[in-house]
């Protein structure tokens, strides 16, 4: 890892360190395709499907190298987190594999699918407000109790090197792409695939996908300097929170572009993966393929990579079932 400005900021050498310790606790998960998709938007798309990663999302690749690369001294204290949702399940996810304690602080507005499936995994929940600020007062009060490790959901070097790894099979699994698409809310995700494509494949643009009620990762992107929104509201749960110091060294250096789509096209594009792909995933990963159904001519005959980020959904209460 490199020092850039007092930011610790992963290497490439850290997401192979990764992909190695890791390895045993994740899946190389498939790439789909869809000829209907490919129609309707004009382009080659290529699905990365870690909707059916350990634990249902990618967050299980940064989980389990942050808390695998904990030395016994600090892995007996355990680890702690705030999230919304998919982080906190990995990591209890990983935290279980390695049989060390997790606490979760999660907004109690967090879908239930996800709270159920933290406490399967043996983790303790917290509850919090709906925004940053709670869920990082409450954390802190938390981390202060226990002494536990602090893994961040994405301003964390071992947490972005992890989800990097995701990039680095996708680029072994499809070859000659023009475009990678993933969701953005704090970053981690983007970060990694800006990590290794930077790398292996540094002609490969790549763009990132957001929803319009929580667009503060795209007006940064606009005015060159992070803007936060405290808690926003988007049926994307995952995408509700912040980019931070080092998601934004990689999104501004390495991002071609940030796209958004409405609640109404996020909720469509999920409907419709979930009708032609035959596959689960959740609003937050239906947000690449909602723009570039809106964005037809940016991927116009491209091969385009798009990270599926997870399926972890609560049954009932899809979002297109009224009532």
């Amino acid at each position: 890892m490199t020092n850039n400005s007092e930011l610790t900021i992963p290497t490439f050498e850290d997401v192979i360190a990764a992909h190695r310790r890791i390895a045993p606790y994740i899946h190389r998960t498939p790439v789909l395709t869809s000829s209907y998709l490919d129609e309707l938007t004009g382009a080659q798309l290529f699905f990365k499907c870690e909707n059916f990663q350990k634990a249902g999302a990618f967050k299980a690749r940064g989980a389990s190298n942050a808390v695998f690369g904990l030395s016994q001294e600090q892995a007996a204290k355990g680890v702690a987190t705030h999230s919304s949702g998919n982080h906190a399940l990995s990591l209890a996810y990983a935290a279980g594999r390695r049989g060390i304690p997790c606490t979760a602080v999660m907004p109690h507005t967090a879908p239930q699918a996800k709270k159920d499936a933290v406490c399967g995994y043996g983790g303790k929940i917290v509850t919090s407000e709906p925004s940053i600020s709670s869920r990082e007062t409450i954390l802190a009060e938390v981390l202060a109790e226990g002494g536990a490790e602090f893994v961040h959901p994405y301003n964390d070097p071992r947490v972005i090197a992890g989800q990097a790894t995701c990039s680095r099979e996708l680029n072994e699994q499809v070859d000659m792409l023009d475009a990678v698409i993933a969701p953005i809310g704090g970053g981690g995700m983007i970060s990694g695939t800006c990590l290794t494509l930077s790398n292996l494949a540094p002609k490969v643009k790549i763009y990132a996908a957001e929803p319009n009620n929580a667009d503060d990762a795209c007006r940064s992107f606009k005015a060159g300097c992070i803007i936060a929104d405290d808690a926003p509201q988007t049926v994307a749960d995952g995408l509700k929170v912040p980019l931070k110091e080092l998601t934004w060294h990689f999104v501004s250096n390495y991002v071609t572009d940030i796209l958004t789509a409405t609640e109404d096209e996020i909720i469509a594009a999920m409907k419709l993966t979930w009708q032609r792909m035959k596959i689960v995933i959740e609003p937050s990963c239906a947000v690449p393929l909602a723009t570039i159904l809106k964005n037809r001519e940016v991927f116009a005959d491209k091969r385009v990579g798009v990270i599926l980020t997870g399926g972890n959904v609560d049954l009932d209460r899809l979002p297109w079932v009224k009532g």
